[in-house]
């Protein structure tokens, strides 16, 4: 347990040196995904949230080896990008987990009042 937690934690600060290596406008760029994404994202487990951000990382670096600009990288709405992005690492996801309860809870409240029709 501790060994992992070790590991992952190495896993983030060799993250952090490859945002480190980016143009100072690219590092703009992921600091502000990156608080967007931790307040809003709130993915739970680590192996996803560092999949993600090694994920952001290969768009970054991808996009500054090529001269991307940052807008064609993240479009006209960075926070359309945000979500989309987000979209693609469900596990663990706080949102998704809700979205699934309210989803199970209207069909759950559906069944009653369907059972409740036939009662009467």
């Amino acid at each position: 347990m501790v060994a992992r937690w070790i590991e992952q934690k190495r896993h983030y600060w060799r993250y952090k040196a490859r945002i480190e290596k980016l143009p100072a406008s690219y590092r703009t760029a992921v600091a502000g995904l990156e608080r967007y994404i931790n307040h809003l994202g709130g993915i739970g487990d680590a192996d996803s949230i560092l999949t993600m951000l090694d994920d952001l990382a290969d768009l970054f670096e991808q996009g500054a080896a090529n001269g991307t600009p940052i807008r064609e990288i993240l479009g006209a709405d960075p926070v359309e990008f945000a979500e989309t992005f987000l979209r693609n690492y469900p596990a663990g996801h706080w949102i998704t987990r809700e979205q699934e309860r309210l989803t199970r809870a209207v069909e759950q409240a559906e069944a009653e009042e369907t059972g409740s029709r036939g009662v009467r």
